[in-house]
């Protein structure tokens, strides 16, 4: 005899058992079926025999205290005079997000077969808990075992039950910086509208602050959740719109943040979210959900994040390490964390933007073990969101030149990597930038409503020191003014985010001298500004109307143009030059 697993039931189940037993049909299960993998022979059966019905997915949505899941049958129903056709029903099992076996699974629901189908399920399980976070997939009962007829799907709107429902506050302008809080007066005199903070999921495990979620209570460390509300407060508080990148980081704080059996890497600096456990997707959507129920904008202390980047340049393993795979394989676990994430953030603040972040290696680099080519992680991730259940992720953008210890880019295509061929190109940067909106705008990458996903680069940089050419601060601000100016005149740019604001050594060193200021202090000081450079008074007054041509009309020479209209497709400031 099967396994069963009885639930305790409740008010809407009893009640179901009783319309059932007056002959009703009703949408909760009655079935007393449980999935095994244990009947060799039905194994056997089912090499020969296979169910000729698929289940395409429509939509996975919260509606009011219910979960109402559609879709449509592809092919034909199995002849019921076969002995896999013999049951005519569907049948609806629910997994954890951390469960791909269907082994020991009860069905929820089910429903005669048709070529329409529809559930309806509580959003809430009974036992104190919901179905957020839940995948659902439909199954045929073949006399002795359940097989699977279709993908999982996700719930896809977890707005629908945010607390914080406040709509997004646009920047003024898409101007952004990397900020070191103790130079915030300048930042302030910079006119910063986009900044990037850096939260690393483990730093928050300790003592201080209990917060308690689905049941269960998460500690957290009191004093580092009053340094991020301090910075996160001074920013937003000066209407300064908060990217925050969540990171994760191995660290025997919380080991549960990391998949079982992930090997030491020298060189790896950031590992994949782990989803894949039921103790490690609990961390994930109580950190989650703590953050962006707390940096809600309701308390001026504490202050507003609109903006979550699951992870950073995750076509590259250095930075998303979950050990060598193909890129489906990869993109799989990527995207069990990612929705986890996103539904904990939006299932807290409706309106609130989650991405994912991608370097400029368009179409080189790939190894389909390690690292991958940001259009082919581009592609996976789109058809595995859509596949399971389309959610509006948007894209953060790295768009540096190359080489980048060399800012000019407007000649990268002497380094055979830059065209304007969205195949052959192996890099997108701001000298073929339209050719990752234009791809953004095909089809397959809309979001839910059919409009082009929300794009924000969030890291960029233009370096003051040239390995063969020594000081070239000109130059940098010259690449800062007309890479501004590409992504200010594309409408599909919300934000552009300069790294950084003050030299870091460690780059320096590697030939990367991307500040506004220089500094004087050693590798793993805290950073302080020492001198600004030719960048200062450009970036300050690039996004004014009144005074940016005036600030930026010396770069013309240095890139080689009469007027920016010439080389920048609906240039903003056309009228005015």
């Amino acid at each position: 005899m099967f396994k069963k697993f009885i639930r305790k039931p409740n008010i809407l189940q009893i009640a179901a058992i009783l319309l059932f037993s007056a002959g009703i049909v009703t949408g909760m299960s009655l079935r007393s079926h449980a999935a095994t993998n244990t009947d060799a022979a039905a194994a056997a059966q089912q090499a020969v025999t296979t169910p000729t019905e698929h289940v395409s997915w429509e939509s996975c949505l919260i509606s009011g205290s219910n979960i109402v899941i559609k879709g449509k049958m592809d092919g034909k129903i199995t002849p019921s005079d076969t002995e896999i056709g013999a049951d005519t029903e569907f049948y609806l099992l629910e997994l954890e997000p951390y469960t791909d076996s269907i082994a020991n699974k009860r069905n929820i629901a089910h429903i005669p077969k048709s070529d329409s189908v529809e559930f309806t399920i509580p959003y809430d399980t009974g036992n104190g808990t919901n179905r957020l976070y839940n995948k659902f997939l439909v199954c045929v009962w073949t006399g002795k075992t359940y097989k699977v007829v279709s993908d999982v799907i996700y719930v896809t709107n977890p707005e629908a039950v945010a607390q914080y429902k406040d709509a997004f506050k646009n920047p003024l302008t898409k101007k952004g910086l990397l900020v070191e809080l103790p130079q915030i007066s300048d930042a302030f005199s910079l006119g910063v509208h986009n900044v990037i903070v850096n939260i690393p999921f483990d730093s928050f495990i300790g003592d201080g602050i209990d917060y308690q979620y689905e049941g269960e209570t998460y500690h957290f460390d009191k004093n580092v959740v009053a340094v991020y509300d301090k910075t996160i407060s001074t920013y937003s508080n000066k209407s300064m719109n908060v990217t925050a990148v969540l990171l994760n980081r191995k660290s025997a704080k919380a080991p549960e943040l990391i998949a079982p059996g992930t090997v030491d890497v020298n060189g790896i600096n950031y590992y994949n979210f782990n989803a894949g456990t039921e103790k490690g997707c609990k961390y994930l959507r109580a950190i989650a959900s703590f953050l962006a129920s707390r940096y809600t904008g309701k308390n001026a202390d504490v202050g507003l994040v609109q903006n979550w980047i699951v992870g950073n340049e995750i076509n590259n393993q250095h930075w998303n390490y979950v050990g060598a795979s193909d890129i489906n394989t990869y993109m799989k676990e990527y995207e069990r964390g990612f929705r986890v994430i996103y539904n904990a953030i939006k299932s807290q603040q409706a309106n609130a933007r989650v991405y994912f972040s991608l370097d400029n290696n368009w179409n080189q680099g790939n190894d389909n073990k390690l690292i991958y080519t940001a259009k082919a992680t581009l592609d996976a991730a789109a058809a595995a969101f859509s596949a399971h259940g389309n959610i509006d992720w948007g894209l953060a953008y790295h768009a540096y030149p190359v080489p980048s210890v060399e800012p000019e880019f407007w000649d990268d295509a002497a380094t055979g990597q830059v065209t304007n061929n969205i195949s052959t190109t192996k890099v997108i940067n701001f000298a073929n930038l339209s050719l990752l909106t234009d791809y953004m705008q095909k089809p397959a990458m809309l979001d839910r409503s059919g409009k082009v996903r929300h794009i924000i680069l969030s890291e960029i940089g233009f370096s003051s020191q040239s390995q063969t050419r020594g000081s070239v601060e000109k130059e940098q601000a010259a690449a800062f003014a007309y890479a501004y100016y590409i992504a200010d005149s594309n409408p599909y740019i919300d934000a552009f985010i300069l790294t950084r604001q003050i030299d870091a050594p460690g780059e320096t060193k590697s030939g990367l001298a991307l500040g506004l200021w220089t500094t004087n202090v050693k590798e793993g000081e805290a950073l302080k500004p020492y001198s600004a450079k030719y960048i200062w008074d450009v970036f300050k007054h690039i996004d004014d109307k009144k005074t940016s041509l005036q600030y930026t009309e010396f770069a013309k020479k240095i890139i080689g143009i009469n007027k920016w209209s010439d080389v920048i497709p609906n240039f903003r400031l056309r009228s005015m030059e």
